[in-house]
């Protein structure tokens, strides 16, 4: 009887949807607590710049990243697609945490490497195939000032697929491109973000105190 009268005089906190706690996401990723904590607070805020619904949409996604709602970009769109992990259109905050802890210094490459592999691999199909990388190349150029005729980039293509497709079978496979990542880490590059090593003073602006708002 105790016992049930103690299930009525428990505090119950509303969260919103796609919210994990902080303990369990810190377990899984190389963020401590306290980080997860300023990081739940940054996804507040970036939740609610277009929607104020708890959840990150696309276009708020794009805002926070690019500082353009509206933007049009292969790249863009993969990195939201790979954000997204349950593919319902929305980046909810557990999603949020796990995906950005591949950034993370302490992140091991091979999973940086992984996650890369998938952001080529547009179809899904565990294959880098020519018209894919042809496709993320133009679209990383698109992102700098560097432009490239149709033909430059095709060259670049060509040159790559000869390099790294050794079975010859005319894609790049999970192997092919660990090998390729090993001969050439700077392709990792991008794939780190030194601030996260200390998202607390990254983001002070959104550290309140040691309590998750709900």
């Amino acid at each position: 009887m105790l016992a049930f009268v103690k299930c009525f005089s428990l505090k119950r906190t509303k969260h919103p949807r796609g919210y994990e706690d902080p303990h369990v996401l810190a377990s899984e990723t190389p963020f401590t607590v306290n980080e997860i904590e300023a990081l739940h607070n940054l996804f507040k805020k970036l939740s609610t710049s277009i929607i104020n619904d708890g959840l990150i949409h696309k276009e708020e996604f794009l805002l926070a990243l690019f500082r353009n709602s509206s933007m049009q970009n292969l790249f863009a769109d993969r990195v939201f697609y790979m954000f997204d992990r349950k593919r319902n259109g929305v980046i909810e905050f557990g999603e949020f945490v796990r995906s950005l802890s591949i950034f993370h210094p302490y992140t091991p490459e091979h999973e940086k490497s992984a996650f890369m592999f998938k952001l080529f691999d547009l179809h899904g199909t565990g294959f880098i195939e020519p018209h894919e990388l042809k496709k993320m190349v133009g679209a990383l150029l698109g992102e700098t000032d560097l432009e490239l005729s149709e033909e430059a980039i095709e060259a670049i293509v060509e040159q790559t697929m000869i390099e790294v497709d050794t079975n010859k079978d005319g894609k790049i496979d999970e192997e092919e491109w660990k090998d390729l990542v090993a001969k050439n880490p700077s392709i990792l590059k991008n794939m780190t973000l030194p601030y996260l090593k200390e998202v607390t003073l990254a983001f002070p602006s959104f550290v309140l105190d040691s309590e998750v708002e709900d």
